[in-house]
């Protein structure tokens, strides 16, 4: 895992959860992490799962469950793989509701998560029936439904993904306060140039000390990085407003659109106005 990619999920403040029911998935989404819980179900293919440290392979059927930032990546080489994606805050550990004595077993299945969590078994088909049963509802039903899920998924027997030592290693990446720095000021300024040199000053380093720093803590280059995020951005914008691919383009800081639908389309696999369709039939809001 040389690289992770860090990827923008279109889920707001005002969402309990997301769906994105795939049925004609691809898997050539490199690995890649995110601040949000998510459960992913894979069915009808065979292939490797990679989570932090952990990688293996998987049958017909897969389920499994990633805490907040925990990289992860499913590969397959079959044509076909359907692919139930639930993606859900990571705050829901701390909502009012979540702290009830009843909810005991959901804290421990959210706390556990951090690991990466694989189901099986006869327990694994009851839960799948219920995420398969998830995208086809509206209203209140899905609500109580995706928390019966969670449930299920808290007093099934489970497999712990990651070690111990996986962790320590990314808490120790975690608290370069260079990189920080660094990564909280493109995140700030997408919109802007953000040349190599501007940001190597902003931590006191010259441009080849910087590159090679920048590289050896992300695993990627520093233009291959701000691309990434400039294009996750587009995602969210793509998905969630009406916006036209041009002022998307440069909202994202991107200096033409030729040029940025060339990075988006070698990124994501297709154009933006594509991504754009896809993402509304893909994606269900609750």
């Amino acid at each position: 895992m040389s690289e992770f990619q860090q990827e923008i999920v279109p889920i707001n403040k005002d969402d309990l959860f997301i769906i994105l029911n795939h049925p004609n998935a691809k898997f050539d989404y490199p690995v890649h992490y995110h601040p949000e819980y998510e459960i992913n179900l894979v069915m009808d293919c065979t292939g490797t799962r990679v989570v932090g440290d952990s990688e293996e392979t998987f049958g017909r059927s897969d389920l499994v469950m990633v805490g907040p930032s925990l990289p992860h990546a499913w590969k397959s080489e079959a044509e076909t793989n359907h692919v139930i994606t639930i993606q859900f805050s990571a705050d829901m550990l701390t909502y009012p509701m979540v702290s009830k004595r009843i909810f005991a077993p959901i804290r421990q299945l959210l706390q556990d998560s951090v690991h990466g969590l694989s189901f099986e078994g006869p327990e694994q088909a009851a839960i799948k029936e219920q995420i398969i049963a998830l995208t086809r509802m509206q209203g209140f039903q899905s609500v109580t439904t995706f928390l019966g899920i969670l449930n299920l998924m808290a007093n099934a027997n489970r497999k712990r993904l990651v070690t111990n030592l996986y962790e320590q290693e990314l808490g120790a990446n975690a608290k370069s306060r260079r990189i920080s720095k660094v990564c909280e000021h493109i995140d700030k300024n997408l919109d802007k140039e953000l040349s190599l040199s501007e940001v190597a000053a902003l931590v006191n380093m010259s441009d080849s000390a910087f590159s090679h720093f920048f590289k050896k803590r992300t695993g990627m280059s520093y233009i291959n990085y701000v691309n990434n995020q400039r294009v996750a951005k587009a995602c969210t914008l793509l998905a969630e407003t009406t916006l036209s691919a041009s002022e998307i383009c440069y909202d994202c800081g991107f200096n033409n659109k030729s040029n940025f639908i060339r990075i988006f389309r070698k990124k994501k696999g297709m154009a933006p106005i594509e991504y754009r369709k896809f993402i509304s039939q893909m994606l269900i809001k609750y």
